[in-house]
């Protein structure tokens, strides 16, 4: 019979590395309500986790309220009866992306910049993610597909910045990682590396001395894209490793997603912008919800959403409001919402 985590196993002064609190994540309904003081009645979602499954890690689970239903944190990651409701408009591939496929796991959405899709592996399963349904089987799995995917770059000379995207593509080890970067680095018509990441926040232990080293040597011009949709989410674990990051060579950037009940409140997006630049993390993009399959009771209509932003503009100063942005299939860029 396996043990049920409760929270007075969730310790993270433990010296437990970022790989074994991935191993250790809370993967049922079961284990989220033994570790947060719930009944489980509150909890249960049934065969909702099908086939997007829960997956928290415990540093995440940690900075939850116990007891409380409600809880920002929690929502994101509890799977729940809504999910099952077919609302129209939503989406599989709510941005067709496999229009955009040029070889497995190779995306070319944009002028001037291409993606890699380099492991189907994520630090937590957000239940709006836009890719919870994404063929992650046809993407880059192995050294060889990375050499074909290379390949294809080396014969674009258009493309100037790559961005490593999952998954999460900092589930790698950072000997791979390292690899990767290294054979990227040799093709001299790339001039930027763009890394779109939730590890840090979830799990800061990822942030190693071999990442930073990795950071530091590549030639190109390096951004780290986190992602935080609320203050608690950056507890005092996630500010001193994003500190060690923005002491690097790298620009490092937030995204958020504007989440019914989570975040859609101008004073919760300030708390948050505040707690981000004081750990030298810019808040960059605020993204109108994609409409995925499953995710349709987070939704905040695009007016709300303009008010949010423009209450925050007459609160902090306009470095600290993010960009309210929505990617629309086929637009060159990210569509303005503000």
């Amino acid at each position: 019979m396996v043990q049920p985590i409760t929270r007075d196993m969730i310790d993270l002064k433990t010296d437990l590395t970022w790989q074994q609190h991935m191993k250790n994540a809370i993967r049922t309904s079961q284990g989220l309500a033994s570790a947060l003081d719930l009944p489980l009645s509150e909890i249960a979602s049934g065969d909702a986790t099908q086939p997007f499954p829960l997956f928290a890690p415990l540093p995440f689970v940690s900075r939850m309220e116990p007891g409380n239903i409600e809880d920002p944190l929690l929502r994101q990651v509890l799977p729940v009866a809504e999910e099952k409701i077919q609302a129209e408009g939503y989406l599989k591939d709510p941005l067709k992306e496999d229009q955009f496929s040029i070889s497995p796991g190779l995306l070319h959405k944009y002028d001037s910049r291409a993606l890699m899709i380099i492991n189907g592996t994520c630090a937590i399963h957000c239940r709006y993610c836009f890719r919870r349904n994404f063929p992650y089987q046809e993407s880059l799995q192995s050294t060889g597909d990375w050499d074909r995917a290379i390949q294809q770059i080396e014969s674009d000379v258009s493309v100037h910045e790559i961005i490593l995207s999952g998954g999460d593509p900092l589930t790698v080890v950072d000997d791979r990682l390292t690899e990767l970067v290294q054979r990227l680095d040799q093709i001299q018509h790339l001039q930027r590396l763009r890394i779109h990441t939730r590890l840090p926040i979830v799990i800061p232990q990822r942030i190693t001395g071999d990442l930073i080293e990795t950071i530091n040597e590549t030639r190109m011009a390096i951004t780290i894209v986190v992602h935080a949709n609320h203050a608690n989410e950056v507890d005092e674990s996630v500010a001193h490793h994003l500190g060690r990051l923005s002491q690097t060579r790298a620009t490092v950037l937030n995204q958020s997603v504007l989440l019914r009940g989570i975040n859609d409140d101008p004073s919760e997006l300030i708390e948050l912008s505040q707690r981000l630049i004081a750990c030298g993390t810019v808040p960059y993009y605020l993204h109108q919800l994609d409409p995925v399959i499953g995710a349709q009771h987070f939704h905040v209509p695009i007016q709300q959403g303009r008010e949010i932003i423009k209450e925050m503009r007459t609160r902090i100063s306009g470095y600290l409001v993010p960009r309210y942005v929505q990617e629309r299939p086929g637009q060159p860029n990210k569509t303005p919402l503000e």
